[in-house]
């Protein structure tokens, strides 16, 4: 069951509204034919099980264990979980197994699971929490209480690990004053004209940072290879999707020789203000 809003519902295959603020409140009761379990497996029937759960982000590479319990005599475990937002990402995957609890003593029973941890049953649930691209994480917040301008709109915190999970090196702090902008973001699914407005406003600065970062260091080059859901990954995309055709050398002689030049480039690249009317 998904718990939003103190509203339990179950679990459903995507989580359209989610967002990094949103914590991801989860429970689940198993109730286990503890008899029948232990005979399949051809254990002793005193032979103590354990049902245990992991999480899995995909988008922020993320794992954790949710809870792990001895299955009671009546068999019925409840399993409950609040996984932080800032900790997930595209799709969490929700592993529950039933196990043996602890390694098994003796020498009788010789097929039957004998270390701890042994797998007695499984089964896997997930939730996408994002579309296939992933999500750009974003925090409204007060920049009077940030290090950050107090008039300013928004400011790109980008980490230069070029190996690290896109999903922690990036954030887009917006100023909860600039409620043009927080409207926007709010209404990003069903947007008014002015709200088209501030969003590719937006969206073409942020490219333009990202850009900009990308080029500054110098291991970004047409010869770095990274995996996937990587910050590298994710500038190379980025530029190759802006620029495509043109190498990383050459893009990067044209914002050293030409910056003005490059910077409309750069918004004819994202095209700015196109769809709106």
């Amino acid at each position: 069951m998904l718990s939003v809003n103190g509203e339990e519902l179950p679990l459903p295959e995507s989580y359209p509204h989610w967002d990094y603020q949103t914590t991801l409140s989860l429970r689940r009761t198993i109730k286990i034919d503890l008899h029948r379990a232990l005979a399949e497996s051809m254990l002793d029937l005193r032979t103590e099980l354990a049902l245990a759960a992991i999480w899995t982000s995909t988008g922020s590479k993320l794992r954790g264990t949710v809870m792990r319990t001895i299955v009671p005599e009546n068999g019925e475990v409840e399993l409950r979980a609040d996984l932080p937002g800032a900790d997930l990402g595209g799709v969490v995957l929700l592993d529950t197994a039933l196990v043996l609890a602890q390694r098994r003593q003796g020498v009788g029973r010789p097929v039957a699971p004998r270390r701890g941890g042994s797998v007695l049953w499984s089964d896997r649930s997930q939730i996408r929490l994002q579309g296939d691209a992933p999500q750009f994480p974003i925090a409204i917040v007060d920049f009077d209480q940030t290090n950050y301008p107090g008039d300013a709109a928004w400011h790109l915190e980008i980490g230069t690990n070029l190996d690290a999970a896109t999903m922690g090196s990036l954030l887009l702090l917006v100023n909860e004053k600039k409620t043009v902008v927080t409207e926007a973001l709010r209404r990003a699914g069903s947007p008014r004209v002015e709200d088209k407005i501030a969003l590719s406003i937006l969206y073409a600065d942020v490219a333009r940072t990202m850009v900009d970062h990308a080029l500054r260091l110098g291991e970004f080059d047409d010869d770095s290879h990274y995996i996937d859901e990587t910050l590298g990954a994710t500038l190379q995309e980025l530029v190759g999707r802006l620029f495509p055709g043109r190498s990383i050398t050459d893009i990067r002689l044209a914002a050293q020789e030409s910056p003005n030049l490059f910077a409309s480039e750069l918004q004819a690249a994202v095209k700015i203000f196109e769809g709106v009317s």
